[in-house]
């Protein structure tokens, strides 16, 4: 199926997160566009407005939840400090289970590999379980150009793919349409693919879902090969674990005869006991259920059951950039729930697209630019896509503080626009800290300092001062240099008598 149209409906182009979303325009120029599109903001504030509300609700039934909170973060941290031993610890694990683990340095890697495995297969149709990961790196794109097609299980994201168009919300990628929208789109684009839909089709919630039943039942019936992300990889099982919602996910699972999952190293959890913790925050946080209808677990390859060929990505994709920046590296607890889209004020208005990224809302901006580097002008700007209000730290389950990673990501880019070179306040601490490194530099810039106090004569204070220093003098008072250091003072009040008895002025 191909995937670089235009959408009829919308006016996008469907790209992807690494090469082409770089061509974006800045995110105020697109979020501007997005704004007049009221359809689309109706849309994303009525369901935003529903999840918020039923997130609100069973959160407020437990009286551990910050307890909770705490405790993934913890898990999270320590993960991340140790990640080089529980990836070793995982892939001994899963190999030890009948499954192949595969590194992947990066997206051309990771694609290479996944192509490569399904070529074996003599297949040249796969199916998918909703994952970010292969959307981050192409993966649709690259086995397109493989002339293997991809055909997307879950009802969100088969909406987003027949429609021509990309996600808009990590949870729900097709929140930006409407039933009717649905209804138009599977009505001209499932005959071309696979089984028609209906001539007689509504726009019914329920008969909307039984198209698309059908339409992808043949294809789960069929297909030889499926493909995964993971929301977690349990080090000490070698386990991986897929949650969702539909059952789309445990069809591709279980029926296919080869399985690969594409997973970034930062979805592994030390151990099993940890997992307890996750499948209590990410329900709650994302769909506002108490579990998960779906949580599919599997360890390597059982006989006779499911896939016997299972492979694992290990993705990178500069995820160890990310770790080396000890306040960046916070961003890789995130656990994909979108709770801080739910509740951002900016991304209900702007829509997942402005974002250009498929990762949209305060967790793209601070996730993307670390990812894909800030050379663009959409992802320069991505960390001013936010007011800063803190509501996303508050929803995130694993307390990541958003926040403060957009600040730290645009003092980033200020610093790359400033071409390496320092900030007068920066080269200003270089040159004091040098003076402070030496008695005698000290000394003899307070000689310098106090000499110049006859210039001012009876003068108290400094006026304005011209150069760098002219905006911070505008509101202060700056003394007149003392005609006399305390160090000279110090000398002529007590250097005798420390000479004479060594009390040293005490």
């Amino acid at each position: 199926m191909t995937t670089t149209h235009p959408v009829p409906e919308t006016g996008h182009p469907h790209v992807g997160v690494t090469s082409t979303f770089v061509g974006m325009p800045k995110f105020p120029v697109a979020a501007r566009t997005e704004l007049a599109n009221t359809t689309q903001r109706r849309n994303l504030a009525h369901a935003t407005g529903i999840i918020r509300a039923k997130r609100a609700s069973v959160v407020g039934e437990l009286d551990n939840w910050e307890e909770l909170r705490r405790a993934a973060e913890a898990i999270k941290n320590r993960t991340l400090r140790h990640l080089d031993h529980y990836l070793v610890q995982f892939e001994e694990k899963a190999t030890a289970a009948g499954a192949v683990v595969h590194w992947a340095r990066d997206a051309e890697e990771a694609n290479r590999i996944v192509v490569d495995l399904v070529r074996r297969t003599g297949a040249d149709e796969v199916v998918k379980v909703k994952s970010m990961a292969t959307q981050e790196i192409e993966l649709n794109e690259a086995l397109q150009a493989a002339g293997i097609d991809a055909w997307e299980t879950d009802l969100a994201e088969l909406i987003v793919q027949l429609g021509d168009d990309w996600p808009s919300h990590i949870l729900v990628p097709a929140i930006h349409r409407n039933r009717s929208e649905v209804r138009e789109i599977f009505l001209r684009r499932m005959k071309e693919v696979g089984r028609p839909a209906p001539d007689d089709l509504t726009d019914d919630p329920r008969r909307l879902a039984e198209a698309a039943r059908l339409h992808l039942r043949e294809k789960f019936l069929r297909t030889k090969v499926g493909i995964s992300g993971a929301n977690f990889a349990v080090a000490d099982t070698g386990s991986l674990v897929v949650v969702e919602s539909e059952g789309n996910g445990r069809m591709c699972l279980t029926l296919p005869e080869t399985l690969i999952s594409v997973v970034g190293i930062e979805k592994v959890l030390p151990s099993w006991s940890d997992l307890e913790v996750f499948l209590q925050v990410l329900p709650r946080s994302s769909t506002g259920e108490r579990e998960n209808p779906y949580t599919s677990i599997w360890t390597g390859v059982t006989p006779g059951d499911g896939p016997q060929n299972v492979h694992i990505v290990l993705l990178d994709n500069n995820r160890t950039t990310v770790l080396a920046d000890e306040v960046g590296r916070d961003a890789l607890r995130c656990i994909r729930c979108s709770a801080c889209l739910n509740v951002c004020p900016v991304y209900e208005r702007a829509g997942g697209h402005a974002y250009g990224s498929v990762y949209p809302g305060p967790i793209g901006a601070i996730l993307t630019p670390q990812l894909r580097g800030t050379g663009s002008a959409v992802d320069q700007s991505l960390p001013y896509a936010s007011s800063l209000c803190g509501a996303c730290f508050d929803a995130c389950p694993v307390r990541i503080d958003i926040p403060e990673l957009l600040v730290h990501l645009r003092t980033r880019v200020v610093d790359e626009h400033r071409g390496g070179l320092p900030t007068a306040e920066a080269a200003a601490m270089k040159a004091m800290a040098w003076m402070f490194g030496s008695h005698k530099r000290l000394e003899a810039a307070q000689k310098a300092a106090s000499s110049s106090n006859r210039l001012f004569r009876r003068r108290t204070t400094i006026g304005s001062i011209p150069g760098p220093l002219a905006g911070w003098s505008s509101a202060r008072d700056i003394p007149v240099p003392p005609a006399e250091s305390f160090r000279d003072w110090w000398k002529r009040e007590r250097g005798p008598r420390h000479d004479r008895d060594g009390e040293g002025g005490r």
